[in-house]
């Protein structure tokens, strides 16, 4: 596919990839899935966080996001200060280069429009900023392509998100409450749509038999420290995250139990050596998931989840596993929702032992009907992305040749 002058097509993707997070690499998996099935012609390259890990994974040619690479370590030095406001300008010119290279520029999923974690205004949401005025500035079709949003305390920060959704040639949004929130926000979304998230399209991982007994528990833990707001008590919320997953995994533990915590970025692996820490049994162990496929992998040879990441409730959810939500955030309550497992969420920052071992107890009387459920929502999901993925080919290709192009289902 070529546009009217010849040249060919070019695409760029954006956001915090290659850098340890693997639900934000699964989105990307999904839509270069989607724009190698559908533009195979289109040339793809990357702005991220982890350029080096990006080529290496997808075979993709990628640019570092920040110009200072220290940019998300803390600025206490100087020097480090001044190199971090020095990026911040160099960084203007360097994304406005990069977006002017390109026809279309995707952000593919992620929360990017949320400040759900601790965030700072001239991290991630100034980049973003940059990379949406830039393409109004040029002519690129800046995509936001089934991303979360969430309202959000911070002016600086909600000022950022607004303007970069305003300024976005295409939204959706990968829940109704992300959609909520960027009206509340003050972006005109009477045109966006909402579609599960895109990690929904990947494949789901083949059933094969676990050597393991029968009984496995997966569990899904995360260095939770609430959100942005909640900054001033984030190690108290911590340490009651960290001492209610640690007391369900030792219950489990006392029942014979086989658990396998797994974890969604490098950043979780504090919350891994805590637990071992304090429950000495070989009865638990640790994955090694390199990516969501590999997270997945392990969501399928369990009989339950009990998970707090988003995308590790994805994984166990595509994979069809009876799961529990420990909920830190509206998506995560909207995705249970969707799914059909709305009763099956219990509050990352109140996690209650006994209650949550309650809740379980309950999912796993209830695994066989979980399962249907789960088998039929899924198919829902993809019917859905299928035609997500054909009302973004109309928006970001017009001139493509769509004669081989997927036709959208309808859903039931």
């Amino acid at each position: 596919m070529t546009p009217a002058n010849g040249t060919q097509v070019r695409a760029g993707v954006f956001g915090l990839l290659g850098s340890g997070n693997l639900g934000n690499d699964g989105s990307l998996e999904a839509v270069l899935g989607y724009l190698r099935d559908r533009h195979p012609e289109v040339s793809v390259d990357a702005l991220c966080g982890g350029p080096e890990a990006v080529t290496a994974r997808y075979g993709i040619p990628a640019t570092r996001l920040h110009w200072y690479r220290g940019e998300y370590r803390t600025a206490s030095r100087a020097g480090a200060v001044v190199g971090k406001g020095l990026g911040k300008l160099v960084d203007v010119f360097r994304t406005a280069a990069w977006v002017r290279g390109h026809d279309v520029v995707i952000v593919p999923g992620m929360g990017v429009l949320e400040a759900t974690l601790p965030l700072r205004p001239w991290g991630f949401p100034y980049s973003l900023f940059l990379l949406c005025a830039a393409g109004r500035l040029f002519g690129t079709r800046v995509a936001l392509v089934g991303v979360g949003a969430a309202p959000i305390g911070n002016r600086a920060t909600r000022t950022l998100v607004r303007w970069s959704g305003r300024l976005a040639a295409y939204r959706s949004y990968r829940d109704a409450p992300s959609r909520d929130a960027m009206r509340a926000m003050g972006v005109d979304t009477a045109r966006d749509e909402v579609y599960p998230d895109v990690a929904f399209s990947l494949p789901a991982p083949q059933a094969s038999p676990s050597l393991d007994p029968p009984g496995r528990v997966c569990v899904g833990v995360m260095a939770f420290h609430g959100s942005d707001d909640d900054r001033a008590r984030a190690e108290e919320i911590h340490r009651r995250y960290l001492d209610g997953t640690t007391g369900f995994v030792r219950a489990l533990v006392e029942d014979g139990r086989q658990v396998r915590l797994v974890t969604g970025d490098d950043v979780d692996a504090s919350v891994v050596e805590a637990i071992l820490g304090a429950v000495d049994s070989p009865l638990v162990t640790v994955a090694e998931a390199a990516s969501l496929a590999d997270v997945m992998k392990e969501m399928a040879a369990a009989d339950s989840v009990v998970a707090t990441r988003y995308h590790n409730l994805i994984c166990a959810l595509k994979a069809g596993t009876p799961t529990i939500a420990l909920s830190y955030a509206a998506k995560s309550d909207a995705l249970m929702a969707r799914m059909g497992l709305a009763a099956y969420c219990h509050p990352a920052r109140e996690v209650d032992t006994d209650r949550l071992l309650e809740q379980f107890r309950t999912l796993e009387r209830n695994a066989a009907d979980v399962r249907l459920t789960l088998t039929e929502r899924n198919q829902d999901a993809v019917r859905l992305l299928d035609r997500q993925f054909t009302a973004l080919t109309a928006a970001l290709f017009p001139t493509a040749d769509h004669a081989h192009a997927h036709a959208p289902r309808e859903t039931p």
